[in-house]
């Protein structure tokens, strides 16, 4: 079967985005692929976390994949730091990698802004963390929004070059699953920002944890512009914010965009953003039910995420211990 390997940073409340562009997709491939779905905390310390916000938010994002309909049973859900392989690859990874080709990476440029010289060295080098995520376990397939496609590619030529080099048929060439409405969803204060836990204004996105009362007052309160609804989506040119919207909408209701635009184009914002408040309270509701509830579980959550993790473990150390071979490290 093919297997799929994915991520999700434990940095803050889970949010819109994250449920639309990963959580529920995870959720349909499940029964497809061969899956393993991680808490990327590794990846999380390549900024300054709070050691018990780490631990917390840890739990809450394991928790919102449960909730969400991820099955541990017939996934392994655990968190990257219990499995030490993927720190080990990651470094044999550094030493594949070139600087030129991490240097191209435009969401290190994004990240580190005017501070680059201040960036921790980790933040640099995430993306071999990342191909040692995903070839840890030789994924085939990985599910990636837009931004993501540049470090999927220097994970292919990570993969490429460590074949090359040592002149073997080892990593797998890695595919990307790119899906369609709802992969991108942006800011509810600006809709040319894509919608982010670290954005300073909670009315930019919808936390998994709003309750109904914040999703509604936060979609009423999103921005838009004095015109009607566009009717197709020619029309969304320099409309960023009717586009964000009626993509939502097309993305919780299941449905293409040309029959949300069909269905409120040429009419009034406030209709619609009432009609979206009460779509979003009823797909999220359940959800967040349910993430409550296993937030005031967290032994089974740990219990989860350790089992996970011997699963994950014992997957790994085969591969590791094929690719210490090839690279000529002794090992008992």
């Amino acid at each position: 079967m093919k297997r799929i390997f994915s991520g999700v940073q434990p940095t803050g409340n889970l949010h819109l985005g994250n449920y639309l562009g990963a959580l529920r997709n995870w959720v349909r491939l499940q029964d497809d692929y061969d899956c393993l779905f991680c808490v990327v905390d590794l990846h999380a310390i390549t900024t300054w976390q709070e050691p018990g916000e780490l631990a917390t938010n840890t739990r809450e994002v394991t928790a919102g994949m449960l909730a969400a309909g991820l099955d541990p049973k017939s996934n392994i859900i655990f968190n990257q730091s219990q499995v030490s392989g993927h720190a080990e690859l990651a470094w044999i990874f550094n030493c594949v990698a070139r600087l030129g080709w991490l240097n191209r990476m435009t969401q290190f440029k994004e990240k580190a802004g005017k501070s680059r010289e201040n960036a921790s060295v980790g933040l640099f080098v995430y993306p071999d963390l990342m191909a040692a995520d995903i070839l840890l376990y030789k994924a085939t397939h990985v599910p990636v929004g837009d931004d993501q496609k540049q470090h999927l590619e220097l994970t292919r030529d990570i993969a490429n070059k460590f074949n090359n080099d040592f002149k073997v048929d080892f990593f797998p060439t890695v595919e990307p699953l790119i899906f369609g409405a709802g992969t991108r969803i942006m800011s509810l204060r600006d809709g040319t920002k894509k919608m982010s836990k670290s954005d300073p204004s909670d009315n930019s996105r919808i936390n998994m944890t709003d309750g109904t009362d914040a999703i509604a007052r936060k979609i009423r309160r999103a921005k838009t512009d004095p015109h009607p609804l566009p009717a197709s989506p020619a029309e969304f040119d320099d409309r960023p914010e009717a586009a964000n919207l009626m993509g939502l909408f097309a993305a919780l209701s299941e449905t293409s965009i040309e029959e949300v635009c069909g269905r409120y184009g040429g009419g009034l914002f406030s209709t619609f953003k009432g009609d979206l408040a009460d779509l979003a309270v009823a797909r999220l509701g359940p959800i967040q039910d349910e993430m409550r509830r296993l937030k005031e579980a967290p032994d089974y959550v740990d219990q989860v995420l350790g089992d996970g993790a011997r699963r994950a473990r014992e997957l790994a150390q085969p591969t590791l211990d094929e690719i210490q071979d090839i690279v000529g490290f002794l090992r008992p």
